[in-house]
């Protein structure tokens, strides 16, 4: 399973696989026909191929397309698929949203990067600042194996650890799993507290309190209490006033259901509004 089509190959992303695939082992056909990802390309000495050339051959097709798009994509793919081939997603949306057409003799693969951890440390300062990761920061995957035989699970994760290298580990789940973690956990969820974070941080601001006292307290806080929070200081507690605090903040803040954001059902209605064609 050495030939590898990527689709996209210029895009935002694809440009992220583009340089971690280029110099590896497999025999990589980039496809392309946006100006502007093409332009992309030439600046990295890549020579586009044409979709009708590059899928046909390939054992492992990759779509590295946003997701409101891969339906079509796939669709429009579908026929040029050789049996057997391994056809790649970035993110478990277009799969849930049941967007991936049928065809029971290639193997769907969904593999995504955690991105760099807010604990993790590198020597190197372009490392340690890489906060999207793929690039020289290390990171876990989350991959599935959606359909397809058992021996392709291992021929995917090899080839997402090329993808979003350097890799620290890989976890194995369920596509369903994948998406309580994207797009229910990681930002329908996180998402909407990162912003109510910035948005009481901006209110207090608004009071008076000079804008780099605000900042650097408020980082300071996140700092100690992600530790706090997630076990990283041993033996470490909040005070019985934060504790206090908390108690008196939760009911202000969030609503006693606010739990359905992660509820298999819901996420997928997360998945259908974000994955709609705009009209």
């Amino acid at each position: 399973m050495s030939k590898i089509a990527l689709i996209g190959a210029g895009g935002k992303m694809g440009c992220r696989l583009t340089d971690n695939l280029k110099n590896s082992a497999y025999e990589m056909s980039y496809v392309e026909i946006s100006p502007a990802g093409l332009e992309r390309l030439a600046q990295r000495n890549i020579t586009a191929t044409s979709a009708e050339e590059a899928v046909p051959q390939a054992d492992v097709v990759i779509l590295a397309v946003p997701d409101i798009y891969i339906g079509r994509v796939a669709a429009d793919l579908l026929p040029m698929f050789q049996p057997g081939a391994i056809v790649v997603t970035l993110d478990p949306a277009a799969a849930v949203g049941g967007h991936l057409p049928k065809r029971e003799d290639i193997t769907y693969f969904v593999s995504h990067p955690t991105h760099p951890s807010v604990f993790n440390w590198e020597e190197d300062k372009k490392r340690h600042f890489d906060y999207f990761g793929g690039i020289t920061a290390h990171q876990a995957i989350v991959c599935a194996l959606m359909q397809g035989p058992e021996e392709h699970y291992p021929i995917g994760e090899e080839l997402a650890k090329t993808m979003y290298a350097p890799v620290t580990r890989a976890h194995r789940i369920t596509v369903e799993q994948m998406a309580i973690l994207e797009p229910g956990l990681a930002e329908t969820f996180l998402g909407a507290v990162m912003f109510t974070m910035r948005e009481a941080m901006d209110e207090v601001i608004k009071m008076g309190v000079p804008k780099e006292a605000v900042f650097d307290f408020f980082m300071g806080h996140i700092n100690i209490d992600l530790a706090l929070c997630f076990d990283q200081i041993p033996g470490g507690v909040f005070s019985d006033a934060c504790y206090k605090a908390i108690q008196i903040g939760k009911p202000l803040i969030f609503k006693e259901d606010w739990k359905k954001v992660l509820d298999p059902e819901h996420v997928k209605y997360q998945v259908k509004i974000m994955t709609q064609l705009p009209s």
